[in-house]
């Protein structure tokens, strides 16, 4: 298999893969982000910065990954060594997601302080 036709077969898995897992959070996320923005059109904005996210940081750590065309390695290795920066990507980011939003669920749920007059 050619290394570019291999290369656009990792990067189509990838985008594959990141609209799964957008998908599959889109609904209890848009909820929990509803809930901390106070608005509809807040929320959208961040669901919608979310899911950019979620889908271009795999692509990126995929596109680092150049198979040569000298390479010995079967084609599936070649691959599995893409997606698996790919994958790399989809977790720092679905993780860097959960820590901003664990950050904000927990400042919100703290007690405030009745200003005093």
């Amino acid at each position: 298999m050619q290394p570019l036709l291999m290369f656009f077969l990792g990067l189509v898995v990838t985008t594959a893969l990141a609209f799964t897992v957008v998908w599959y959070i889109k609904s209890p996320l848009s909820a929990i982000l509803r809930d901390l923005c106070g608005t509809n059109e807040r929320a959208a904005f961040w669901m919608a910065f979310t899911n950019v996210t979620l889908i271009l940081v795999p692509m990126i750590f995929a596109m680092e990954f150049y198979p040569d065309a000298g390479q010995v390695s079967p084609v599936a290795f070649q691959l599995i060594g893409q997606l698996k920066w790919a994958l790399i990507g989809l977790i720092a980011s679905v993780a860097g997601l959960g820590f901003v939003l664990r950050s904000l669920i927990y400042a919100g749920a703290q007690p405030r302080m009745p200003k005093s007059q």
